[in-house]
């Protein structure tokens, strides 16, 4: 039971807890945990609670970014 389950997996960065990202998301506890359960989100599993790292937070921020053009048509 030690090491990353698939091998590849390396932790870069500080953990997140759900109350951390959703205060830099600016939504509620609640919308993060949406967002673990759908897939959209990754996170890691820390007994009962879920950690998220730096990386994956700033990539689920990118991949989220609108160009204006974009919005306006």
């Amino acid at each position: 039971m030690g090491g990353a389950h698939d091998g590849e997996r390396t932790l870069r960065g500080r953990l997140l807890t759900v109350a951390e990202v959703a205060d830099v998301l600016r939504v509620s506890t609640m919308t993060v945990y949406r967002l673990i359960k759908s897939g959209d989100l990754a996170a890691i599993r820390v007994g009962k609670s879920y950690r998220i790292t730096e990386p994956t937070l700033q990539e689920y921020l990118a991949s989220g970014e609108v160009r204006v053009d974009d919005v306006n048509g």
